[in-house]
């Protein structure tokens, strides 16, 4: 495996949420990232962001893992929940929170927000 896909399979292993999208919390560069954001806010997930954008590597590494094709991708606990459309439905059906609670604990509501550079050779 690459050292790339390893730190990435570090984020999902490691943050309760990470949210793979084009842009940052700060500086959303996609409409579909920021539904799938606004869905993880309105929760108050503490949301852990991977910016795709800064190299073509991330996104093709990240496709490897999570065997999903589009960004954004979202990840609950280490558990591929899928990208904008799918985070908005279980918004919408109240299940988005209990994946959450499932997942992190129903103390879980941060709603922190942090960014990880995956090209960064420290470590993540």
């Amino acid at each position: 495996m690459s050292e790339l896909k390893d730190r990435i399979q570090k984020v999902i292993e490691d943050e309760p949420v990470a949210l793979f999208m084009k842009g940052t919390p700060s500086f959303v560069m996609c409409g579909n990232s920021q539904r799938a954001l606004e869905a993880l806010r309105s929760v108050g997930a503490p949301v852990t962001a991977v910016n795709v954008l800064p190299d073509p590597r991330i996104r093709q590494e990240l496709s490897s893992v999570s065997g999903w094709p589009t960004i954004p991708q979202v990840f609950i606990g280490g558990e591929l929940v899928g990208g904008a459309d799918i985070a908005e439905e279980l918004l919408a059906s109240g299940e988005l929170r209990e994946k959450l609670e499932s997942a992190l604990g129903s103390e879980y509501s941060a709603g922190e927000e942090n960014v990880v550079d995956v090209l960064a050779t420290s470590e993540v």
